[in-house]
């Protein structure tokens, strides 16, 4: 009888948890896009060049990529509430700090402090959801608001980035943070539970920590700035020894380590390692889209910043259409087809980008290959969320959830890197094509850039490609496995 009276408590309980911790991951993945409308006024305020200008990017993801297996581990070993709450409120704090920027390498720095707490806030968070739902269909529709959440996002966030951007100011665009941060910590302080710790040992691998995430900058550094330098200048040959070098180590480490931050044994599940292979494909071609798109409908199109915005907002539409009917579709055949077909949608709607003229029209030109991509997004994130969590072990759910958002936003930032990079380099063989006499005129300007944009996202059409055929022969298809503990952890988050 008592079982009976407690349920509705129990269930509403756990929706709140739901909506707390989805916001708090909407406000991560909210920061990645959010400046990115923000671009334009950025780059003037500061006068950075196109080169520096996608480092307010990069640093806030490639921090927050190279230190999400400590978060992770941290969330794991100490605590997830304390690490959630403890990454929200840095967040928030360098939000502030972000917003009250007075030069290019001041904001640079308080977003890779962003980054860095959002790599503790991120994992926690998602932690929280794998054990407070049990594994099966009632964690794949926590796992479908979740996945919305976190692919739907990056378009809301240029839409608000738009709306601050015009109405207000840059600045407010990190601001806003401040007062959501704010309310999540104290909401979390009522309905969160204390989480002790599962594990025999809570040291930290901080020689892991340090030499990944040392290697993946070095790398991204010298992917970046290969365009301006050359491939076979000393600073690019010397970045790309050292990120090889560093990798190497952290690799070694993590197989003789006591207590690695990252298992080398996790990776056996083939459904793990298959759909973290699989999200580094697909973020590396998902964040060139809001870059290039971003830059492409104000600097050629010359929309204004809450136009862009409003355009976008096709994206989260075509998202939440998949995500919320997506379950259903797993309970009866699977997650494995919709790994196999949603990059596929990814990989049809960047090529079509890949057509953009220079004299365009959203809703000809952009509109159908963003919708493309939408519904392929939808079905995807809530897919490979599952496929990287299921059977997980309670005391590693900090871990799996961990390594999920480091091929995220790894792959993002090395993606971004290498298509940055294409841009450039096809932009410039177009202007020296022309053989010009003298200084390139606007319209050459504008042409040279959409061929770069054309290139980009050809490229980056192919990653999907690719996570498709990662799906087809690395994920199995294999039942729920219901963790014998989940009966006593239901209420425990």
């Amino acid at each position: 009888m008592p079982q009976v009276v407690n349920q509705p408590k129990r269930a509403t309980s756990h929706w709140f948890i739901l909506i707390l911790l989805a916001l708090a991951q909407f406000m991560v993945v909210l920061d990645i896009s959010i400046v990115n409308v923000a671009l334009p006024s950025i780059q003037r305020a500061f006068s950075l060049s196109n080169s520096n200008l996608q480092w307010l990017i990069t640093a806030y993801t490639l921090a927050f990529g190279g230190f999400l297996l400590l978060g992770g581990r941290t969330a794991d070993y100490f605590g997830r509430r304390i690490t959630f709450l403890s990454g929200v409120s840095v967040f928030a704090l360098a939000s502030l700090a972000t917003g009250l920027s007075q030069s290019g390498t001041m904001i640079i720095i308080c977003r890779a402090i962003q980054g860095l707490a959002a790599a503790y806030m991120s994992p926690a968070a998602l932690s929280i959801v794998l054990v407070t739902y049990r594994e099966g269909h009632e964690r794949n529709v926590a796992l479908s608001v979740w996945g919305a959440v976190a692919s739907g996002g990056a378009a809301v966030g240029v839409l608000f980035g738009g709306i601050i951007t015009q109405y207000l100011s840059w600045r407010w665009n990190f601001f806003i943070n401040v007062p959501v941060g704010l309310f999540v910590v104290i909401a979390s302080l009522k309905v969160l539970h204390h989480h002790k710790s599962e594990a025999e040992r809570k040291s930290l691998d901080l020689p892991g920590a340090i030499s990944g995430t040392l290697g993946l900058m070095s790398l991204v550094y010298a992917l970046t700035e290969a365009p301006t330098y050359g491939w076979t200048s000393l600073r690019i040959l010397l970045c790309l020894i050292a990120a090889i070098c560093l990798i190497i180590f952290f690799v070694l480490n993590e197989a003789r380590s006591k207590a690695p931050l990252m298992p080398l044994r996790i990776f056996r599940i083939r459904n793990i390692s298959g759909a973290d292979g699989l999200m580094v494909f697909l973020s590396a071609g998902l964040f060139s889209v809001f870059f290039f798109t971003t830059l492409y409908l104000q600097n050629i199109l010359h929309y204004t910043p809450i136009r862009t915005g409003l355009d976008f907002l096709v994206v989260p539409v075509c998202i939440t259409i998949v995500a919320v009917n997506i379950p259903r579709l797993i309970k009866v055949i699977g997650h494995k087809p919709i790994l196999v077909v949603a990059p596929l949608f990814v990989s049809g709607g960047l090529f079509w980008l890949s057509q953009i003229p220079v004299n365009g029209n959203f809703w000809a030109n952009v509109a159908p290959g963003i919708m493309i991509m939408g519904l392929g997004m939808g079905g995807m994130f809530v897919s490979v969320t599952i496929a990287a969590t299921s059977g997980v072990p309670h005391h590693e759910a900090g871990l799996a959830s961990g390594l999920l958002n480091t091929a995220q936003q790894v792959g993002g930032a090395i993606g971004l890197a290498v298509l940055t990079g294409i841009l450039a380099s096809s932009s410039s063989s177009y202007i020296k094509s022309l053989k010009l006499h003298a200084a390139p005129n606007a319209t050459q300007v504008a042409a040279a850039t959409v061929h770069g944009f054309h290139d980009g996202y050809l490229v980056a059409s192919t990653f999907g490609l690719a996570a498709s055929l990662l799906a087809i022969f690395v994920i199995r298809i294999q039942k729920n496995k219901t963790d014998p503990s989940d009966k006593e952890i239901t209420l425990v988050a």
